[in-house]
């Protein structure tokens, strides 16, 4: 065999050509969980092999997770954010709004019970309130 023959030869591996994989949160968050659980010698090294990782994803996969970065990946709300303050603003004044509306409630309810009282005072009507008096 000369040395043209040998540069010529392909190994029979290269033509075989992973296409890059991208992993979601989801699934990142589940092979760690896993590699977790791993406690026999070798178990990390099959995990590796299976899901076709490098070994380094999982310390970097480690690190974003515990800087919280893994659950930030998960589904977000589009759109401009409210200010967190401006969301207290608004539920501040949907509470005062609310307390209004029962206040106002509640001083109906009140007159109601007056002029009731007034008008079976007028009638002579006893009210439960003198019946369980008397019974006493």
């Amino acid at each position: 065999m000369n040395r043209e023959d040998a540069g010529q030869t392909e190994r029979p591996d290269s033509e075989v050509k992973t296409p890059y994989r991208r992993f979601s949160a989801k699934e990142k968050l589940r092979i760690l969980e896993e590699a977790e659980a791993c406690t026999e010698p070798g178990e990390i090294g099959a995990l590796v092999r299976r899901e076709g990782i490098y070994s380094s994803y999982l310390s970097r996969w480690r690190r974003a997770r515990d800087r919280g970065q893994l659950d930030g990946l998960s589904g977000k709300k589009r759109g401009p954010k409210k200010a967190v303050e401006q969301e207290l603003v608004e539920e501040n004044a949907a509470l005062r709004r609310e307390n209004e509306r029962l206040r106002g409630r509640l001083k109906q309810a009140e007159t109601i019970i007056e002029v009731q009282k007034k008008l079976s005072q007028m009638l002579g009507l006893e009210t439960p309130a003198q019946e369980s008096t008397e019974r006493e």
